[in-house]
């Protein structure tokens, strides 16, 4: 069987461990660590990463990756899951989407060993993680006061990864073309293929995301063969391109449209008012399609993202 190792440690078959990897220290000397859990079946089979909180801020990939470990559901039968619920950990204890110095990390692929810290831990991944996988599922949010309905993010280009994404399952499949220095496609580049699931806003808890995510995930898992189980197929839309509307003026934003809605074009979405109701502006639909993001922010600015608009 092919050899795995992480960090020095080598993982047989069979077996189930814990490895931490030490990364780096706080100014006060407290060393933080980025752990990563596996689960190894007996028998060979594809080899599948899940990872959340890339950015420290999405507090829904983390709980879902680690409901993921709570519920023990996920024993692969075939092959090997590699669990990493927290990537950032500097973001995380800052409630931040970066690392102190401002740094991206799903900007910094492959990263380098004397970099900067999100350098050096891209560096970790790119050498001891995505040498040894063949598919991976990163799991997201949107932003602050931003949310997004569950969908999976890929580029149409990669047929396999758009093969998987199918077989994930959740409302949308976006097509995503892949960003220089991201993890997504630094695993590409390597012909390894990462799905990016995005649920929810950053710092806000979304149970329904959360449970799309393990969801999807099972059913990715049950499609490879690794685990047994009915599949529990979901009716997903594939949207080919997609756009935000932006505000027009300032002021006070209200929708009438909600996550997931399908709209059509010309329809109005949502209206912008001042606080002393002179101005009412509507917001309408560009084109027909479904409502993939909304901005959860009362309060706008002219050139604000309002509302993500996916065509299928």
């Amino acid at each position: 069987m092919k050899e795995m190792v992480i960090n020095g440690v080598r993982i047989r078959p069979g077996q189930t461990l814990n490895i931490a990897i030490a990364i780096a220290r706080l100014p006060t000397h407290t060393l933080i660590d980025l752990p990563i859990f596996i689960k190894r079946a007996k028998e060979e089979g594809p080899v599948v990463l899940i990872s959340g909180g890339v950015h420290g801020d999405e507090i829904n990939g983390i709980v879902a990756v680690k409901r993921m470990l709570e519920e023990d559901q996920l024993n692969p039968e075939k092959g090997t899951l590699i669990f990493i619920p927290l990537v950032n950990v500097y973001g995380f204890l800052s409630n931040s989407r970066t690392f102190p110095d401002g740094r991206d990390l799903n900007r910094s692929f492959p990263g380098s060993k004397r970099g900067s810290l999100a350098s050096q831990i891209a560096f970790i991944l790119s050498n001891e993680i995505i040498p040894l996988i063949d598919y991976g599922i990163d799991i997201h949010t949107g932003g602050r006061m931003i949310s997004n309905y569950p969908q999976v993010r890929v580029d149409f280009k990669d047929t396999k990864a758009l093969e998987l994404a199918k077989s994930f399952g959740t409302h949308f499949i976006l097509n995503s073309p892949h960003i220089d220095k991201t993890f997504r496609k630094e695993a590409y580049k390597r012909r390894k293929h990462i799905l990016v699931y995005e649920g929810g806003e950053s710092m806000r808890m979304d149970d329904y995301a959360v449970e799309e995510a393990v969801a999807g995930t099972r059913r990715l898992l049950i499609h490879l063969g690794m685990i047994k189980g009915d599949p529990d197929p979901k009716d997903t839309l594939i949207i080919k391109e997609s756009s935000w509307t932006r505000a027009k003026v300032s002021g006070i934003f209200a929708s009438s449209v909600q996550l997931g809605d399908s709209v059509k074009k010309g329809q109005m979405m949502a209206k912008i008012t001042d606080p002393y109701g002179q101005v009412k502006v509507p917001v309408k639909s560009p084109s027909n399609g479904y409502v993939v993001g909304l901005n959860n922010n009362p309060v706008v600015n002219a050139g604000d993202a309002l509302v993500h608009i996916g065509r299928d």
